[in-house]
């Protein structure tokens, strides 16, 4: 229950924030600090927080509907989202002393969904373990 709640969140705010971001990326640049010049930033910018997050929010949703996607729905938001929160720590330690709302809101999500996609997966294993047999 626990596994398919944070896939329907997660597949509720990709898709969501990516169909915003790729109707206008300045969204995602201006959340970020970024500064988007020419063309190649738009279609940059569009595309890996468009495109990229509905693309991903849809294996969700189907890793919602679909129980043989369910555990590689688990599985990569673990990996993937969790690297994402991991990395994301790191490189604002690293690099500044400033903590904006974005980053700290995404830190939250990142990493809360991290541990809690681990739990699941350490809890469901001998249920996937199961299933391979």
């Amino acid at each position: 229950m626990i596994g398919k709640g944070i896939l329907g969140l997660s597949s509720l705010l990709f898709i969501g924030y990516g169909l915003a971001c790729f109707y206008d990326p300045s969204i995602a640049a201006s959340n970020a600090g970024l500064v988007m010049q020419g063309s190649s930033a738009f279609a940059e910018i569009g595309a890996m927080y468009g495109g990229l997050q509905m693309g991903f929010g849809l294996f969700c949703l189907i890793a919602v509907i679909n129980s043989n996607y369910y555990r590689a729905g688990i599985l990569a938001l673990f990996i993937v989202i969790g690297f994402v929160g991991v990395t994301r720590l790191i490189s604002q330690i690293i690099g500044s002393d400033e903590w904006t709302s974005y980053t700290v809101g995404a830190l939250i999500y990142e990493l809360a969904t991290m541990v809690i996609t681990g739990i699941v997966l350490i809890r469901e294993k001998s249920d996937f373990s199961d299933q391979a047999n």
